[in-house]
């Protein structure tokens, strides 16, 4: 007679069984090749912001791009032209408090203002319902590349030589010439200059959205922020002044709020929504949606906006994501990079620490 545990399964239980073991088993290799470790050299948060760290030295408690900056706040004051294309409360006539952050990019939070001619503004609107629009934007109209790929490429072939402390020039044509997508940010960049000041700057959106009316239309957008402020050096600094644009910021606060007009550009059939490297037409209806106010300056490092991760995919409904790949990609670096620096800066003991030089958090 046969012991009860030796005789053999069911057909019906072996296959539940097998079932289960397959499902397990398919969890556990899309958490492996989401986590990097089936393909070790396939792109992850991780590797971008390690790159972009290892390119600025490790500065603990700070973002790893766009360090140095400067907190804001203020308010949008919508005009409510722009609530015909989006179900967005922020677009409705009303006012919505801000808080922001001007910076320059780069993960040295003590690199001169006038190392590089962009600037950045980001803003997060908290709308009266409780939900957020958070947004990133530069003062270049397009940006360098168009794919998460590219930028790291962009960034390794950006690293400094430690022999000169700048870019190996072969590298950055080695890449450029890969690369004939950076043309139109390349044009740019050649006849820009460091600006005297983030109050005078326009700010583009740079990535596609989609505004998302009362009735389930989706409307092709980009934004931008165009100021009322033109003067570009309303107070001198010395040449070798590395910090002027935080002491431009108060000079001008302190005389009144700063102010823009927040545009939203349609865009026309077979404008690409993909590709943050291509500017639309210049014909293409635009609608001024408000005014934003900028009143108030802080420290960074005290300030309102310290806590804040800018991520752009964090959106009202009304407003929805595109399908540019530079999206997904930004929200999980900044993700990894809020990680970072926020346990960094609590300094509790047995947070996970980062190895700038690996994909994996270690404890």
């Amino acid at each position: 007679m046969l012991d009860p545990l030796d005789t053999p399964p069911s057909p019906r239980l072996a296959w539940r069984w097998i079932t289960i073991g397959v499902t397990v088993g398919l969890l556990a290799a899309a958490f492996a090749y989401v986590a990097g470790w089936l393909t070790p050299r396939r792109l992850t948060p991780a590797r971008i912001v390690n790159a972009l760290q290892d390119n600025s030295g490790l500065h603990p408690g700070f973002r790893r791009n766009h360090a140095k900056g400067v907190c804001v706040s203020g308010y949008f004051e919508s005009t409510g032209a722009a609530a015909p294309y989006s179900s967005a409360s922020v677009f409705a006539p009303v006012r919505t408090p801000v808080v922001g952050r001007f910076a320059i990019p780069g993960g040295n939070p003590y690199a001169p203002d006038g190392g590089t001619p962009i600037r950045s503004l980001a803003l997060r609107f908290n709308l009266a319902d409780g939900q957020q629009w958070r947004t990133g934007m530069n003062n270049s109209p397009v940006f360098a590349v168009a794919t998460p790929q590219a930028f790291y490429e962009q960034v390794l072939a950006s690293r400094p030589d430690p022999a000169t402390g700048k870019p190996d020039p072969a590298k950055l044509a080695a890449f450029f010439a890969a690369h004939p997508e950076t043309a139109a940010f390349r044009t740019w960049a050649k006849t820009a200059k460091p600006s005297a000041s983030f109050g005078t700057e326009n700010y583009y959106g740079l990535n596609a959205f989609y505004l998302i009316d009362t009735a389930s239309q989706r409307h092709a957008v980009r934004w931008r922020v165009v100021p009322e402020a033109h003067d570009d050096s309303p107070s001198a600094h010395a040449a070798d002044d590395s910090d002027y644009l935080t002491r431009d910021v108060q000079q001008r606060l302190a005389q009144g709020p700063l102010r823009w007009h927040l545009l939203l550009t349609l865009a026309a059939p077979g404008d690409p929504t993909n590709d943050a490297t291509q500017a639309w037409p210049a014909d293409r209806t635009s609608v001024d949606a408000g005014t934003l106010v900028i009143e108030r300056e802080q420290a960074q490092d005290s300030g309102d906006c310290r806590d804040i991760n800018y991520d752009p995919t964090v959106l009202p409904h009304g407003i929805a994501i595109s399908d540019d790949p530079l999206l997904p990609a930004r929200s999980a670096a900044y993700a990894d990079s809020y990680l970072r620096r926020t346990n960094e800066e609590a300094g509790a003991p047995g947070a996970p620490h980062v190895d700038a030089h690996s994909a994996e958090r270690k404890p």
